[in-house]
């Protein structure tokens, strides 16, 4: 027998509404995270996009003939135009070979440069089209052939109401006091998402296994992923943009900067007379600043989390950030009273995972800063 009842006693509520304003609300690195597509398994696969950068790199020369990778000459054509990085002289590609390709010289555009040198960074500066061009000839955009995936992971908050509290009656109602109390789980369940969203690992699902979604951490340290030591120096603009510098070299958008607190005020300090402070509904955080990328002159929000290790720094893309709820189990609550209880008991259930795409070409770590407050202290004195 039910004790208590309210207008939605028998009705399972979809919270997923709810949950992604609470998240976008959020002051931290879990407000990159929109909902996007639903999750069909527990093992949630994807397709990586081609974000191939718009440069290659000599890795070896001789001649015109200019050895590259791979994944280098696929972005090549005949007729592709290039600039040595830091120069005005243009060449152009006369042949692609199986591990490498020719160049000619083709306009000095006040240059005294002759040659590709071996570990020259090449500029892509466009591939002319012939009139009456068939298809194939064009520069090809597509989704490369390589997945990734992540697990999902099961999260459940339990909303109590005792027979006490309903007869208090301080909230109003017993539905105000379920709402309420469904507003604090939300924005508990959402300060969990944040830290999984950094540190989870992931696990899959099986016999006697939890799932666990796996996080920044996990996606962002793994072998070919970006990363900068920062020898325990103090935090600067010349990591930022060297890390900026990766991620555009490697097709991404750089435009966050993740750390702590304490970091954000010890890089705000270089910045302190050109600092724009922005909350608006794109941009938000406990602290959030907005700097100029030195690399192509685009602004960089700082996103200062409380959850961030003070050594640790992170510029990113998070383009490629994403939640997906597995299919028929986004977060919604239902009734859960046991028969005779005297109260009103409801549960917040759901299953999602976070996608990452192209970690390894959006994310940039920056690790072995100085302590922040060691590096505060010294600009103080």
């Amino acid at each position: 027998m039910t004790l208590y009842t309210y207008s939605f006693i028998n009705k399972k509520r979809d919270l997923s509404d709810i949950m992604s304003t609470v998240i976008k609300d959020e002051p931290r690195f879990i407000s990159n995270f929109n909902c996007r597509e639903t999750a069909t398994a527990q093992k949630h696969e994807w397709f990586e996009d081609q974000l191939a950068g718009r440069s290659v790199t000599a890795t070896g020369a001789s001649g015109n003939t200019i050895n590259a990778s791979a994944a280098d000459l696929a972005k090549l054509k005949v007729g592709t135009l290039l600039v040595v990085q830091n120069d005005s002289a243009l060449f152009q590609v006369t042949a692609v070979n199986e591990d490498s390709f020719n160049v000619s010289k083709v306009a000095a555009n006040g240059s005294v440069t002759e040659n590709v040198n071996a570990q020259d960074v090449l500029n892509i500066v466009s591939s002319p089209m012939a009139e009456g061009s068939n298809s194939g000839d064009g520069e090809e955009a597509y989704h490369q052939s390589a997945t990734e995936f992540n697990c999902t992971q099961i999260f459940r908050k339990d909303i109590i109401i005792t027979g006490s509290a309903i007869a208090i009656d301080v909230y109003g109602g017993i539905d105000n006091q379920i709402n309420r109390q469904t507003a604090f789980a939300l924005g508990e369940l959402a300060r969990d998402l944040n830290r999984v969203a950094l540190f989870g690992r992931r696990v899959e699902a099986a016999e006697n296994v939890r799932g666990e979604a796996g996080g920044l951490y996990f996606f962002a340290t793994r072998e070919g992923s970006m990363q900068i030591n920062a020898n325990s120096k103090k935090f600067d603009s010349i990591m930022v943009n060297d890390a900026a510098q990766a991620i555009l070299s490697a097709g991404g958008d750089p435009v966050q900067i993740l750390c702590s607190p304490g970091q954000a005020r010890v890089l705000s300090n270089e910045y302190r007379d050109q600092l724009q402070i922005v909350r608006s509904d794109d941009r938000r955080g406990a602290y959030v600043a907005v700097i100029v990328n030195e690399i192509n002159g685009r602004g960089m929000t700082i996103m200062a989390d409380p959850d961030m290790p003070d050594h640790d720094a992170f510029v990113l893309d998070p383009t490629g950030c994403g939640l997906a709820p597995l299919r028929g189990r986004a977060i919604s609550d239902e009734d859960a009273t046991p028969k005779g209880f005297d109260g009103v008991k409801r549960m917040a259930l759901g299953e999602l995972t976070f996608l990452f795409k192209n970690a390894k070409q959006r994310i940039c770590r920056i690790s072995g800063l100085t302590p922040s407050i060691e590096a505060l202290a010294a600009i103080k004195g």
